[in-house]
């Protein structure tokens, strides 16, 4: 599966534009993608894609389970 297969794009409600620390995450079916908001819009900005397990893992780990 490649990142252009993902949809849904949404960006993390703890991104701050003006501290250049935005993120965004999209989705399909059995997998999770990360992207940086900052790379221009026209060029091919890089995605990290992560099995949906593990990134449900990494939600828990970082909020301490809640």
């Amino acid at each position: 599966m490649g990142p252009q297969q993902l949809t849904g794009w949404r960006k993390s409600s703890h991104s701050h534009f003006e501290e250049n620390a935005c993120v965004e995450i999209g989705s399909a079916p059995g997998v999770v993608g990360v992207r940086d908001t900052k790379q221009a819009r026209l060029a091919a900005r890089p995605v990290l894609v992560y099995s949906s397990d593990a990134f449900a893992a990494f939600l828990v780990h970082v909020t301490g389970g809640r």
